[in-house]
């Protein structure tokens, strides 16, 4: 329904399941990403990104950094999280195609988070040439705020998830960024 409604690029992250039990969603999900000519990016894990037939891996702070990625998934897209400009020069130094950076806003979306805000997605905007992707408690509600700050796209779960219609969701979140 995400992809239905404009939604560009999807992310597979999911937390409790063991990899080998994540495989066959994953692939799934990139197939459907494949069919609608969207990116599929897998969280965390290098291995299932490239068993799954990713098109990227994003890596957190505490994941593997992107040195060490780099040559386990070659040209593969790697995003890396980020909280501060030095966090996000480093990704892009590294390698990095895409940082994220958050939490924006409030989410109840991760427990342990840090929080950012709209000040510091300008600074980061302002220090990288990459990509930048805004994450943490985004919805149609400040989405317009976020692409005023810089972003050059948006990260959501529950803005869509937890919609009564996702697809129309995803509809109203992308058509920020057109």
């Amino acid at each position: 329904m995400a992809l239905d409604g404009g939604a560009q690029v999807v992310q597979w992250r999911d937390k409790r399941r063991d990899k080998g039990d994540q495989l066959d969603d994953a692939r799934a999900i990139g197939a459907l990403c494949r069919a609608r000519g969207a990116t599929f990016i897998v969280n965390d894990h290098a291995d299932l990104a490239l068993a799954a037939g990713a098109d990227g891996v994003h890596l957190g702070q505490h994941d593997l950094p992107v040195a060490a990625v780099r040559p386990i998934v070659g040209s593969m897209m790697i995003g890396v999280s980020t909280n501060t400009v030095e966090e996000a020069r480093r990704a892009e130094a590294a390698g990095a195609e895409y940082v994220a950076v958050g939490a924006v806003f409030p989410t109840r979306s991760k427990v342990v988070t840090r929080a950012a805000s709209l000040e510091r997605l300008r600074e980061v905007r302002a220090a990288v040439r990459v990509p930048v992707v805004a994450i943490g408690g985004i919805d149609a509600s400040n989405i317009g705020r976020v692409v005023e700050a810089g972003a050059d796209a948006a990260a959501v779960i529950s803005a869509v998830c937890g919609a009564a219609s996702p697809e129309r969701a995803a509809r109203e979140l992308a058509a920020a960024f057109r």
